[in-house]
């Protein structure tokens, strides 16, 4: 029952995380296109631009004010409780997923790290790394928003790679996402609503505002923008395991962030020009070429006649399910027998020689090639037995 329990609790986290995270996103990417978009040639006074629009029926027409109208209206809409939400919700679905079982999903297979160090270590690099960045923001690095922009993701590479050295290649990946997230929470609960706060302040006591706090602001809100596609990806990244099952796995990260970063770049500024229209197939390039150099190598197909590999299939088979079903089928099974699962993760079954069969691409990909499979190892799978597993793929995998 506990098992159970664990799954739906998971599920209520990760809707809410994923409903929550929407919201964020969807608000930030909407206020990113209606800034672009204004129409700014001939705005009447005291604007800085509006917008003509129609959506589901109805005609709106928007209105940005350079600095305030000269009366506030009485509600003004906030826009924080979505990313508070995404932040908090995301830190339990870490809780519930990683640092309730941190040997199975955070540690890397055969590690010394003690599962609680791992814990400290991901939750007080994500306080430390709020702090560098903080700091690199309001030093005179922050007067060059290219520069500091360039050395921010030179230090988030370098995260994520710390990150493997400690983690599994899951573990670290969420732990670069979080790091991100946690920035762009940061960012808005430190910086961007006090600077709206202090200008509304202003406006009401008649005061001229200080312009250096919408300036910081306008500079983390690009920041927010730019780190949004990536942290998508991390969020789901644990799908697609050839990323963070690679052993370039914080080089992929890093790669997939840089195209991610350029196709934000084109949609900042395709209304103001088309110049950057070329990162768009310079992205789908850039993943083709990740495809290809991320693909397991396969192994070499044993060098065997055709009577012999006939004679010895059926006793490779026999060795090979017996593999599965002892490091395997513990979890993936019909009715798992492993405590940790009330039913089979992503519906894998090896409850039959025919599953085993359909199966094989998979086990090659996760058990012989990544190696993330078992998770955290958890029931000792040696490499002799990876080895046999890919060896009996390699040879067409014969059940018969």
């Amino acid at each position: 029952m506990e098992a159970h329990l664990t799954e739906w609790l998971n599920l209520s986290v990760r809707w809410i995380h994923m409903i929550v995270g929407i919201a964020w996103i969807g608000a930030s990417f909407y206020f990113n296109w209606l800034e672009n978009n204004l129409e700014r040639s001939n705005p009447r006074e005291g604007l800085s631009g509006d917008l003509w629009a129609i959506h589901g029926g109805g005609i709106y027409h928007l209105e940005k004010y350079q600095l305030a109208p000269p009366q506030m209206p009485e509600k003004l809409h906030w826009f924080k409780w979505e990313a508070y939400s995404t932040w908090l919700s995301g830190v339990a679905l870490l809780t519930v997923i990683y640092y309730l079982n941190p040997g199975l999903y955070l540690i890397a297979p055969g590690s010394e790290l003690a599962p609680a160090a791992g814990v400290a270590i991901g939750l007080g690099s994500l306080i430390v790394g709020w702090l560098i960045y903080d700091r690199l923001c309001d030093s005179p690095l922050g007067r060059r928003p290219a520069l500091l922009g360039a050395v921010l993701f030179a230090l988030m590479v370098l995260a994520a790679w710390a990150y493997t050295q400690v983690f599994n290649g899951r573990g670290a990946y969420i732990h670069t996402g979080a790091l991100i997230g946690t920035l762009m929470v940061g960012n808005v609960f430190r910086i961007i609503i006090p600077a709206q706060r202090a200008l509304l302040k202003a406006i009401a006591a008649g005061a001229q505002p200080d312009p250096r706090l919408p300036a910081k602001g306008l500079l983390r809100s690009r920041h927010n923008n730019y780190l949004t596609l990536p942290v998508l990806f991390i969020m789901i990244s644990s799908h697609f395991p050839s990323t963070y099952g690679s052993q370039y796995n914080w080089l992929i990260l890093a790669a997939l962030a840089a195209l991610s970063v350029l196709v934000r770049h084109y949609f900042n500024t395709r209304q103001r020009s088309q110049k950057f229209a070329w990162t768009l197939p310079a992205a789908a390039l850039g993943l083709i070429c990740l495809a290809f150099v991320s693909a397991p190598r396969q192994a070499a197909a044993p060098a065997t006649s055709a009577s012999a590999a006939a004679g010895t299939a059926g006793s490779q088979f026999t060795a090979v399910r017996a593999v599965i079903q002892a490091r395997c089928s513990t979890c993936h099974s019909a009715q798992p027998s492993s405590t940790l699962f009330s039913s089979a993760p992503a519906g894998v079954m090896f409850d039959s020689a025919e599953q085993i069969r359909q199966l094989a691409p998979k086990i090659h990909a996760q058990a012989v090639a990544s190696q993330i499979m078992p998770l955290g190892n958890i029931t000792q799978m040696t490499e002799q037995e990876r080895e046999l597993l890919g060896a009996w793929i390699a040879s067409g995998a014969p059940i018969d």
